[in-house]
């Protein structure tokens, strides 16, 4: 749904009695550095997610493994 432009009008009119002509540059200004900020967060954490899903985790130790490992020592403690 689109909004109509006479809404957007009015919703400028009101932030400008409210806040006064005075204060409207500050507000756009702290506006301006909220929404970098938080894009800047957003895209740290995509790539901490995207780096997190793309490393390969080391392999577990399977039963063959263990096996291997048993008959090592084993074979060392009969010498």
């Amino acid at each position: 749904m689109p909004i109509h432009p006479l809404w957007i009008v009015a919703i400028l009119v009101i932030v400008l009695i409210i806040f006064g002509p005075g204060r409207l540059p500050e507000l756009g200004s702290a506006a301006g550095k909220a929404m970098r900020e938080f894009r800047k967060a957003t895209s740290e954490l995509g790539n901490e997610v995207s780096a997190s899903v793309n490393t390969t985790p080391a392999a577990p130790a399977g039963p063959a493994d263990a096996s291997a490992k048993t008959t090592e020592s084993a074979s060392s403690t009969k010498n």
